[in-house]
């Protein structure tokens, strides 16, 4: 049956909805790996396993936090120094301590490092959303296949209950035509 569930693997900066999904499937995981064929996985075990998943989760988003806080203290200190650069020679220029070129080639290059680094700053959220959206993609297939699995298991049910009835009928026949 661990076969058939896949559960998706969380990457980069998922929402609390999705990190609380992604515990409820691994807890189903849990629950549909440890039940044997006439009785179901010990609270005990299970609790413990929910304890480790949460934990885990919760130490996820911490590490995710705090890769989200270097990225913008790298861009507040290269916007700082950039602008601290571009106002120092262009008060140099403006004065004419320092010849035009030498300014304009120190104050473009600020420019165009500030750039670059809000220019990271912005593929890394577009990137951060594309995985995000594929995260939700995999989420929903995963819930897709548990309601079929759900369903069919329903199915199988009736399909045992009516066969059971059936067996049933065949010995009560067979039991009156040996009988009579």
């Amino acid at each position: 049956m661990s076969e058939e569930f896949e559960l998706p693997e969380l990457t980069d900066n998922p929402s609390a909805e999705e990190r609380a999904e992604y515990v409820i499937l691994r807890l189903e995981q849990f629950i549909r790996e440890g039940r044997t064929f006439d009785e179901g996985m010990s609270f005990k075990i299970w609790q413990a396993m929910a304890k480790t998943e949460i934990a885990i989760a919760i130490a996820e988003a911490e590490l995710g936090q705090q890769k989200d806080d270097v990225v913008t203290k790298r861009l507040l200190f290269t916007f700082a120094a950039s602008l601290v650069t571009i106002g120092f020679w262009g008060t140099a220029v403006s004065l004419h301590k320092v010849a035009y070129l030498p300014g304009a080639i120190v104050v473009g290059l600020a420019g165009l490092i500030l750039m670059g680094v809000a220019g990271e700053w912005r593929f890394r959220k577009w990137r951060l959303n594309r995985l995000a959206n594929k995260r939700r993609k995999s989420l929903a297939r995963v819930e897709s296949l548990n309601r079929r699995i759900k369903r069919l298991e329903n199915d199988l049910e009736k399909e045992e209950k009516k066969l059971k009835k059936k067996v049933k009928e065949a010995a009560e026949v067979a039991k009156m035509v040996a009988g009579g």
